[in-house]
Protein backbone atom coordinates (compact mmCIF):
# COMPACT_ATOMS: atom_id res chain seq x y z
CA UNK A 1 0.00 0.00 0.00
CA UNK A 2 2.61 2.32 -0.78
CA UNK A 3 0.43 4.47 -1.85
CA UNK A 4 -0.34 5.87 2.10
CA UNK A 5 -3.29 3.59 1.93
CA UNK A 6 -3.86 2.50 5.40
CA UNK A 7 -7.15 1.24 6.48
CA UNK A 8 -6.69 -0.35 9.77
CA UNK A 9 -5.35 2.95 11.36
CA UNK A 10 -6.88 6.57 11.12
CA UNK A 11 -9.47 4.51 10.23
CA UNK A 12 -11.12 1.09 11.08
CA UNK A 13 -9.57 0.16 14.41
CA UNK A 14 -10.08 3.87 15.30
CA UNK A 15 -13.63 4.61 14.85
CA UNK A 16 -15.51 5.69 17.97
CA UNK A 17 -18.20 3.87 19.01
CA UNK A 18 -17.29 1.03 16.66
CA UNK A 19 -19.06 -1.93 19.19
CA UNK A 20 -22.30 0.02 19.15
CA UNK A 21 -25.68 -1.86 16.66
CA UNK A 22 -26.97 1.46 14.85
CA UNK A 23 -30.40 0.93 15.25
CA UNK A 24 -32.52 -0.26 11.74
CA UNK A 25 -29.94 -2.89 10.84
CA UNK A 26 -31.09 -5.93 8.79
CA UNK A 27 -30.57 -9.15 10.07
CA UNK A 28 -27.48 -11.37 7.83
CA UNK A 29 -28.78 -13.43 6.16
CA UNK A 30 -26.72 -16.76 3.71
CA UNK A 31 -24.13 -14.09 3.94
CA UNK A 32 -23.54 -14.53 7.62
CA UNK A 33 -19.72 -14.75 8.21
CA UNK A 34 -18.97 -11.70 5.98
CA UNK A 35 -18.21 -8.42 7.31
CA UNK A 36 -19.37 -6.47 9.15
CA UNK A 37 -18.44 -3.84 6.99
CA UNK A 38 -15.49 -1.56 8.90
CA UNK A 39 -14.61 0.57 6.00
CA UNK A 40 -16.60 1.93 2.88
CA UNK A 41 -13.47 3.30 0.09
CA UNK A 42 -15.22 6.18 -2.41
CA UNK A 43 -13.03 7.33 -5.00
CA UNK A 44 -14.10 10.81 -5.86
CA UNK A 45 -11.68 11.52 -8.70
CA UNK A 46 -8.13 9.44 -9.92
CA UNK A 47 -6.81 12.52 -10.47
CA UNK A 48 -3.39 13.18 -8.54
CA UNK A 49 -1.33 16.91 -8.16
CA UNK A 50 1.51 14.40 -7.18
CA UNK A 51 3.96 11.94 -9.40
CA UNK A 52 4.60 9.36 -6.75
CA UNK A 53 7.10 7.31 -8.29
CA UNK A 54 6.05 4.04 -6.29
CA UNK A 55 2.17 4.76 -6.59
CA UNK A 56 0.21 1.46 -7.55
CA UNK A 57 -2.72 3.40 -9.49
CA UNK A 58 -2.83 3.68 -12.87
CA UNK A 59 -4.79 6.51 -14.73
CA UNK A 60 -3.77 9.27 -12.14
CA UNK A 61 -3.75 12.12 -15.15
CA UNK A 62 -7.43 11.39 -15.40
CA UNK A 63 -9.71 14.17 -14.25
CA UNK A 64 -12.65 12.28 -13.87
CA UNK A 65 -15.19 13.51 -11.16
CA UNK A 66 -17.71 11.20 -8.72
CA UNK A 67 -21.00 12.36 -9.01
CA UNK A 68 -23.87 12.73 -6.28
CA UNK A 69 -25.84 10.36 -7.72
CA UNK A 70 -23.31 7.82 -8.03
CA UNK A 71 -22.63 8.19 -4.37
CA UNK A 72 -26.28 8.78 -3.40
CA UNK A 73 -26.67 4.91 -5.37
CA UNK A 74 -23.38 3.62 -3.50
CA UNK A 75 -24.66 4.55 -0.13
CA UNK A 76 -27.57 2.97 -0.68
CA UNK A 77 -25.98 -0.17 -1.98
CA UNK A 78 -24.01 -0.17 1.43
CA UNK A 79 -26.75 0.83 3.57
CA UNK A 80 -29.74 -1.69 2.64
CA UNK A 81 -27.68 -4.57 2.63
CA UNK A 82 -26.35 -7.02 5.63
CA UNK A 83 -23.30 -5.85 6.44
CA UNK A 84 -23.87 -2.63 8.40
CA UNK A 85 -24.51 -3.96 11.78
CA UNK A 86 -22.35 -1.11 13.67
CA UNK A 87 -20.68 2.69 12.77
CA UNK A 88 -17.89 2.42 10.05
CA UNK A 89 -15.63 4.49 8.46
CA UNK A 90 -16.09 6.51 4.99
CA UNK A 91 -12.41 7.02 3.28
CA UNK A 92 -12.02 9.39 0.58
CA UNK A 93 -8.95 8.16 -1.24
CA UNK A 94 -7.20 6.93 -4.43
CA UNK A 95 -6.28 9.78 -6.17
CA UNK A 96 -5.78 13.02 -4.77
CA UNK A 97 -9.22 13.64 -2.50
CA UNK A 98 -8.45 17.68 -2.65
CA UNK A 99 -8.16 18.25 -5.43
CA UNK A 100 -11.64 17.80 -5.60
CA UNK A 101 -13.62 21.22 -4.45
CA UNK A 102 -14.48 22.16 -1.41
CA UNK A 103 -18.48 22.42 -1.73
CA UNK A 104 -18.09 18.76 -3.33
CA UNK A 105 -17.50 17.67 0.45
CA UNK A 106 -20.44 20.02 2.04
CA UNK A 107 -22.71 18.64 -0.27
CA UNK A 108 -21.57 15.21 0.25
CA UNK A 109 -21.88 15.45 3.85
CA UNK A 110 -25.39 16.33 3.57
CA UNK A 111 -26.29 13.15 1.49
CA UNK A 112 -24.47 11.00 4.05
CA UNK A 113 -27.05 11.93 6.33
CA UNK A 114 -30.05 12.03 4.08
CA UNK A 115 -29.22 8.25 3.45
CA UNK A 116 -28.67 7.47 6.91
CA UNK A 117 -31.77 9.13 7.59
CA UNK A 118 -33.80 7.27 4.54
CA UNK A 119 -32.25 3.78 5.87
CA UNK A 120 -33.34 4.65 9.49
CA UNK A 121 -29.38 4.91 10.87
CA UNK A 122 -27.94 7.39 13.52
CA UNK A 123 -26.21 9.96 12.26
CA UNK A 124 -22.46 8.34 13.48
CA UNK A 125 -23.01 4.89 11.71
CA UNK A 126 -20.55 6.90 9.06
CA UNK A 127 -17.78 8.60 10.15
CA UNK A 128 -15.43 10.03 7.51
CA UNK A 129 -11.97 10.15 6.99
CA UNK A 130 -9.44 11.46 4.08
CA UNK A 131 -6.29 10.42 2.83
CA UNK A 132 -4.10 12.64 1.56
CA UNK A 133 -0.74 14.54 0.37
CA UNK A 134 -1.80 17.64 2.30
CA UNK A 135 -0.14 19.85 0.05
CA UNK A 136 -3.52 22.33 -0.93
CA UNK A 137 -4.22 22.17 2.81
CA UNK A 138 -5.03 25.30 4.04
CA UNK A 139 -7.81 28.11 6.39
CA UNK A 140 -10.35 27.54 3.80
CA UNK A 141 -9.77 23.17 3.72
CA UNK A 142 -9.53 23.44 7.58
CA UNK A 143 -12.80 24.79 7.71
CA UNK A 144 -14.55 22.23 5.68
CA UNK A 145 -12.69 19.50 7.18
CA UNK A 146 -13.85 20.32 10.42
CA UNK A 147 -17.38 21.37 8.93
CA UNK A 148 -17.16 17.97 8.38
CA UNK A 149 -15.87 16.50 11.22
CA UNK A 150 -13.40 14.45 8.77
CA UNK A 151 -10.09 12.64 10.35
CA UNK A 152 -6.96 12.92 8.18
CA UNK A 153 -4.47 10.66 6.69
CA UNK A 154 -1.55 12.60 5.63
CA UNK A 155 1.60 11.35 3.38
CA UNK A 156 4.57 12.10 4.40
CA UNK A 157 7.75 10.30 4.03
CA UNK A 158 9.33 12.70 6.61
CA UNK A 159 12.48 14.81 6.04
CA UNK A 160 12.82 16.40 2.93
CA UNK A 161 15.73 14.76 1.45
CA UNK A 162 13.50 11.30 1.63
CA UNK A 163 10.06 12.59 0.88
CA UNK A 164 11.05 14.41 -2.19
CA UNK A 165 13.11 11.90 -3.68
CA UNK A 166 9.50 9.92 -4.31
CA UNK A 167 6.94 12.22 -3.69
CA UNK A 168 7.14 15.08 -6.79
CA UNK A 169 4.76 17.15 -8.21
CA UNK A 170 4.07 16.53 -12.03
CA UNK A 171 6.18 19.28 -13.17
CA UNK A 172 8.98 17.37 -10.99
CA UNK A 173 9.07 19.88 -8.31
CA UNK A 174 9.61 18.90 -4.52
CA UNK A 175 6.22 18.55 -2.47
CA UNK A 176 7.88 18.58 1.01
CA UNK A 177 7.43 22.03 2.07
CA UNK A 178 4.01 22.24 0.68
CA UNK A 179 3.06 19.15 2.83
CA UNK A 180 4.36 20.11 5.69
CA UNK A 181 2.79 23.33 5.48
CA UNK A 182 -1.17 21.68 5.19
CA UNK A 183 0.50 19.84 8.40
CA UNK A 184 0.79 23.04 10.40
CA UNK A 185 -2.39 24.14 9.01
CA UNK A 186 -3.81 21.21 10.99
CA UNK A 187 -1.80 21.40 14.00
CA UNK A 188 -2.96 24.87 14.61
CA UNK A 189 -6.74 23.85 14.42
CA UNK A 190 -6.65 21.43 16.62
CA UNK A 191 -7.47 18.75 13.52
CA UNK A 192 -6.62 15.18 14.38
CA UNK A 193 -4.55 12.94 11.70
CA UNK A 194 -2.00 10.50 11.34
CA UNK A 195 1.19 10.82 8.66
CA UNK A 196 2.09 7.32 7.01
CA UNK A 197 5.19 7.10 5.92
CA UNK A 198 5.98 4.97 2.86
CA UNK A 199 9.57 2.93 3.53
CA UNK A 200 11.89 2.52 0.71
CA UNK A 201 15.34 1.04 1.08
CA UNK A 202 16.80 5.17 1.09
CA UNK A 203 14.77 4.96 4.15
CA UNK A 204 16.49 2.44 5.94
CA UNK A 205 19.59 3.99 6.32
CA UNK A 206 17.86 7.18 8.02
CA UNK A 207 16.27 6.05 11.09
CA UNK A 208 17.84 9.27 13.54
CA UNK A 209 17.17 11.85 10.83
CA UNK A 210 13.34 9.82 10.47
CA UNK A 211 12.41 10.21 14.07
CA UNK A 212 14.35 13.37 14.99
CA UNK A 213 11.71 15.17 12.10
CA UNK A 214 8.80 13.80 13.23
CA UNK A 215 9.45 14.40 17.22
CA UNK A 216 10.91 18.31 16.41
CA UNK A 217 7.65 18.76 14.41
CA UNK A 218 5.04 17.64 16.77
CA UNK A 219 3.91 14.36 14.78
CA UNK A 220 2.66 12.19 17.54
CA UNK A 221 0.74 9.65 15.37
CA UNK A 222 2.50 7.64 12.96
CA UNK A 223 2.57 4.84 10.50
CA UNK A 224 4.67 2.94 7.95
CA UNK A 225 3.63 1.58 4.73
CA UNK A 226 6.37 -0.45 2.84
CA UNK A 227 7.07 0.53 -0.71
CA UNK A 228 5.45 -2.64 -2.41
CA UNK A 229 5.12 -4.33 -5.69
CA UNK A 230 1.73 -3.62 -6.27
CA UNK A 231 -0.84 -2.60 -9.55
CA UNK A 232 1.61 -0.59 -12.03
CA UNK A 233 4.59 -0.49 -9.90
CA UNK A 234 6.52 -3.43 -10.28
CA UNK A 235 9.52 -3.52 -8.68
CA UNK A 236 10.12 -2.25 -4.66
CA UNK A 237 13.77 -1.63 -3.38
CA UNK A 238 12.80 -3.36 -0.19
CA UNK A 239 13.51 -6.64 -2.34
CA UNK A 240 16.68 -9.16 -1.24
CA UNK A 241 17.60 -10.48 1.86
CA UNK A 242 20.59 -7.55 2.34
CA UNK A 243 17.64 -5.20 2.57
CA UNK A 244 15.87 -7.04 5.00
CA UNK A 245 18.54 -6.91 7.50
CA UNK A 246 18.33 -3.18 6.88
CA UNK A 247 14.92 -2.71 7.32
CA UNK A 248 15.46 -4.79 10.91
CA UNK A 249 18.40 -2.93 11.79
CA UNK A 250 15.93 0.59 10.93
CA UNK A 251 13.05 -0.99 13.36
CA UNK A 252 15.61 -1.68 15.98
CA UNK A 253 16.87 1.71 16.60
CA UNK A 254 13.93 3.76 15.83
CA UNK A 255 12.73 1.51 18.84
CA UNK A 256 14.93 2.88 20.49
CA UNK A 257 14.54 5.92 19.71
CA UNK A 258 11.14 5.78 20.19
CA UNK A 259 10.56 4.56 23.58
CA UNK A 260 11.63 7.94 25.19
CA UNK A 261 8.46 8.89 24.04
CA UNK A 262 6.33 6.42 24.09
CA UNK A 263 3.64 7.89 26.08
CA UNK A 264 3.07 10.78 23.55
CA UNK A 265 3.92 9.39 20.26
CA UNK A 266 1.93 6.69 18.42
CA UNK A 267 4.02 4.36 16.51
CA UNK A 268 1.15 1.57 14.79
CA UNK A 269 3.41 -1.30 13.74
CA UNK A 270 4.97 -1.31 17.57
CA UNK A 271 1.62 -0.23 18.95
CA UNK A 272 -0.11 -3.35 17.13
CA UNK A 273 2.33 -6.34 18.17
CA UNK A 274 2.92 -4.76 22.20
CA UNK A 275 -1.09 -4.78 21.79
CA UNK A 276 -1.45 -8.56 20.97
CA UNK A 277 1.98 -9.38 23.15
CA UNK A 278 -0.04 -8.02 26.21
CA UNK A 279 -3.68 -9.27 25.34
CA UNK A 280 -2.41 -13.42 24.14
CA UNK A 281 -5.04 -11.45 21.20
CA UNK A 282 -5.05 -13.12 17.95
CA UNK A 283 -6.31 -12.44 14.38
CA UNK A 284 -8.77 -14.83 12.42
CA UNK A 285 -8.99 -12.95 9.67
CA UNK A 286 -8.22 -9.20 8.43
CA UNK A 287 -10.31 -6.76 6.95
CA UNK A 288 -8.26 -7.33 3.70
CA UNK A 289 -9.44 -11.15 3.01
CA UNK A 290 -12.74 -10.85 4.97
CA UNK A 291 -15.81 -10.41 2.05
CA UNK A 292 -17.57 -7.10 2.38
CA UNK A 293 -15.48 -6.05 5.99
CA UNK A 294 -13.99 -3.73 3.14
CA UNK A 295 -16.15 -2.09 0.31
CA UNK A 296 -14.13 0.16 -2.18
CA UNK A 297 -16.59 1.98 -4.91
CA UNK A 298 -14.54 3.84 -7.46
CA UNK A 299 -15.47 7.20 -9.27
CA UNK A 300 -17.89 5.53 -12.10
CA UNK A 301 -19.91 3.71 -9.38
CA UNK A 302 -17.44 0.37 -9.87
CA UNK A 303 -17.96 -1.65 -6.58
CA UNK A 304 -15.22 -4.24 -5.25
CA UNK A 305 -14.42 -5.92 -1.79
CA UNK A 306 -11.45 -6.90 -0.11
CA UNK A 307 -8.34 -4.74 -0.97
CA UNK A 308 -9.10 -1.15 -2.25
CA UNK A 309 -5.65 -1.66 -4.34
CA UNK A 310 -7.59 -3.98 -6.14
CA UNK A 311 -10.15 -2.18 -7.61
CA UNK A 312 -8.55 0.24 -10.36
CA UNK A 313 -5.91 -2.90 -11.83
CA UNK A 314 -6.70 -5.47 -14.34
CA UNK A 315 -4.63 -9.16 -13.70
CA UNK A 316 -4.00 -11.93 -16.25
CA UNK A 317 -5.52 -14.39 -13.54
CA UNK A 318 -8.64 -12.98 -12.87
CA UNK A 319 -9.49 -9.81 -15.22
CA UNK A 320 -10.59 -6.90 -13.28
CA UNK A 321 -11.66 -7.19 -9.89
CA UNK A 322 -14.77 -5.33 -10.52
CA UNK A 323 -17.96 -7.02 -9.22
CA UNK A 324 -20.68 -4.74 -9.49
CA UNK A 325 -21.80 -1.20 -10.13
CA UNK A 326 -23.88 1.24 -7.72
CA UNK A 327 -26.80 1.64 -9.98
CA UNK A 328 -27.53 -2.20 -10.90
CA UNK A 329 -26.00 -4.34 -8.08
CA UNK A 330 -26.80 -5.11 -4.40
CA UNK A 331 -23.90 -6.37 -2.35
CA UNK A 332 -25.88 -9.64 -2.06
CA UNK A 333 -26.18 -9.92 -5.70
CA UNK A 334 -22.52 -9.66 -5.42
CA UNK A 335 -21.94 -11.88 -2.84
CA UNK A 336 -24.29 -14.56 -5.11
CA UNK A 337 -21.80 -14.12 -8.36
CA UNK A 338 -19.63 -16.67 -9.63
CA UNK A 339 -16.54 -14.05 -10.22
CA UNK A 340 -16.92 -12.91 -6.57
CA UNK A 341 -17.20 -16.83 -5.45
CA UNK A 342 -14.47 -17.76 -7.38
CA UNK A 343 -12.00 -14.70 -5.67
CA UNK A 344 -13.40 -15.68 -2.52
CA UNK A 345 -12.47 -19.39 -2.78
CA UNK A 346 -8.76 -18.34 -3.75
CA UNK A 347 -8.13 -16.53 -1.03
CA UNK A 348 -10.05 -18.27 1.59
CA UNK A 349 -7.77 -20.82 0.50
CA UNK A 350 -4.67 -18.38 0.82
CA UNK A 351 -5.69 -17.89 4.30
CA UNK A 352 -5.90 -21.84 5.14
CA UNK A 353 -2.26 -22.25 4.26
CA UNK A 354 -1.15 -19.02 5.85
CA UNK A 355 -3.05 -20.37 9.23
CA UNK A 356 -1.51 -24.18 8.70
CA UNK A 357 2.11 -23.01 7.64
CA UNK A 358 2.79 -19.54 9.46
CA UNK A 359 3.65 -19.57 13.50
CA UNK A 360 2.54 -15.28 13.01
CA UNK A 361 -0.98 -15.69 11.55
CA UNK A 362 -2.07 -14.82 14.56
CA UNK A 363 -0.53 -11.11 14.29
CA UNK A 364 -2.34 -10.58 10.90
CA UNK A 365 -4.89 -13.27 9.96
CA UNK A 366 -3.69 -14.38 6.55
CA UNK A 367 -2.23 -11.57 5.08
CA UNK A 368 -3.36 -9.10 2.43
CA UNK A 369 -4.73 -11.02 -0.99
CA UNK A 370 -3.44 -7.53 -3.18
CA UNK A 371 0.24 -8.51 -2.11
CA UNK A 372 -0.27 -12.25 -2.45
CA UNK A 373 -1.38 -11.54 -6.36
CA UNK A 374 1.35 -8.95 -7.23
CA UNK A 375 3.79 -10.97 -5.99
CA UNK A 376 3.11 -14.87 -6.56
CA UNK A 377 0.66 -14.47 -8.79
CA UNK A 378 -2.39 -15.89 -7.07
CA UNK A 379 -4.62 -15.27 -3.99
CA UNK A 380 -4.03 -18.95 -2.90
CA UNK A 381 -0.73 -19.06 -1.18
CA UNK A 382 1.20 -17.89 1.39
CA UNK A 383 4.38 -15.62 2.14
CA UNK A 384 4.94 -12.30 0.75
CA UNK A 385 7.59 -9.81 1.04
CA UNK A 386 5.24 -7.28 2.38
CA UNK A 387 4.21 -9.83 5.44
CA UNK A 388 7.73 -10.80 5.97
CA UNK A 389 8.25 -6.92 6.34
CA UNK A 390 5.09 -5.41 8.09
CA UNK A 391 4.46 -8.62 10.63
CA UNK A 392 7.34 -11.04 10.79
CA UNK A 393 10.37 -8.74 10.49
CA UNK A 394 8.40 -6.07 13.49
CA UNK A 395 7.34 -8.59 15.41
CA UNK A 396 10.70 -10.20 15.87
CA UNK A 397 12.15 -6.33 16.38
CA UNK A 398 9.53 -5.73 19.09
CA UNK A 399 9.51 -8.96 20.91
CA UNK A 400 12.92 -8.82 21.25
CA UNK A 401 13.12 -5.68 22.36
CA UNK A 402 10.39 -6.43 25.64
CA UNK A 403 12.43 -9.29 26.38
CA UNK A 404 15.58 -7.42 26.84
CA UNK A 405 13.04 -4.84 28.60
CA UNK A 406 12.05 -7.80 30.94
CA UNK A 407 15.33 -9.65 31.32
CA UNK A 408 13.77 -12.20 29.88
CA UNK A 409 15.98 -14.93 28.24
CA UNK A 410 15.98 -15.00 24.00
CA UNK A 411 13.75 -16.93 22.61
Amino acid sequence: MASGMDPASPSISDSPGQDRQPTGVRPVGPTEGYGPLQLLVIQPTPFCNLDCDYCYLPGRGKRDRLSLEILDAALDRVLESPFVQRPFLLLWHAGEPLTMPMAFYDAAGERIQAALQRHGLPPETIQQSVQTNAVVINEAWCDCLQRNRMHVGVSMDGPAFLHDRHRRTRAGLASHAACLRGIKHLQTRGIPFQVISVITEESLHHPDEMFQFFLEHGIDNLAFNMEETEGVHRHSSLSGAQVEQAYRRFLARFWELWQPHAQRMRVREFDAVCAVASSDGRLDRTDMNNPFAIVNVDVHGNISTFDPELLSVRTDTYGDFVLGHVLQDSLLDIANSDKFRRIQSDIASGVARCRQECEYFGLCGGGACSNKYWENGSFDCSETQACRYRIKLTAEVVLAALERALNLPAA
